[in-house]
């Protein structure tokens, strides 16, 4: 039943990706200038790309998106089971947090290079500033909302805090975790690709709009077809963590 599902989900896949790229001949031929080419010719140039620049140039992305991840996870697990556990530092971050969240993030893109200039730290530090109050929100409603009852029972067999934490807490907050790590990723990609575009040479936005400037709009869009790719795969990335850590959701 799971093979035939995945099949299917696998099957639906590949008529939308084939869909896509029917919709993109038909507007090419329609538009028929430089600016739009047909999906052959992107393809063309996607496998004319020198192996060692794309390599290089996903690779600086992908750090630059895990590094800035595994940043807003570690700082907004800590204050979102701090907000969610304890009434004292929720009441005093709870007003922090809601005055802070509606700043649109990437406005701060020129303060955060001003502070730390064009380096690979006001990269990773913008992909922060995305993920992490999303995470201490959903985190701290998520802990919020487990019953007192689950705690009880734990307690009433002599459970640690340790205890207490390593089988409720930890279970629920990992859950909201994936769910906004999903929801957020989008955002953090779009965000990255702004940030690459100053003060690089590497990079996947950088080589977009390297493209762009030379005109080479083929190459432009095999950049484009790339950088959805390592979306998608990031995507999956966390479909799997879910599938290893959530499976008492499927139980």
């Amino acid at each position: 039943m799971v093979k035939t599902t995945r099949y299917h989900y696998i099957l639906r896949l590949l008529f939308v990706f084939l869909g896509i790229n029917a919709v993109w001949y038909a507007t090419a031929l329609l538009i028929n200038m430089p600016i739009l080419p047909s999906p052959f010719a992107v393809y063309a140039s996607l496998f004319q790309l020198g192996f060692t620049e794309t390599w290089l140039n996903i690779g600086y992305s992908l750090y630059r998106v895990f590094a800035g991840m595994l940043l807003a996870l570690l700082l907004g697990l800590l204050i979102g089971l701090l907000m969610g556990r304890s009434v004292f530092w929720n009441r005093l971050l709870d007003p922090v947090v809601y005055l802070t969240y509606p700043v649109p993030k990437i406005a701060l893109l020129p303060v955060v290079m001003l502070f730390f200039g064009l380096g690979e730290i006001s990269k990773i530090l913008m992909i922060m500033l995305i993920l992490i109050f999303q995470i201490i929100i959903s985190v701290r409603d998520g802990v919020k909302a487990i019953p007192g009852s689950a705690y009880e029972v734990l307690s009433s067999i002599g459970a640690t805090a340790l205890h207490k934490f390593w089988h409720v807490t930890l279970p629920g907050a990992l859950s909201v975790i994936l769910s906004t790590v999903r929801i957020s990723l989008g955002t953090a990609i779009s965000v990255l690709f702004f940030t690459e575009i100053y003060g690089t040479e590497h990079g996947m936005g950088f080589f977009i709009m390297d493209s762009w400037q030379r005109l080479d709009y083929p190459g432009m869009y095999a950049g484009i077809l790339l950088f959805s790719l390592v979306g998608f795969i990031l995507f999956l990335l966390v479909d799997v963590l879910d599938r290893i850590f959530m499976k008492w959701r499927r139980s």
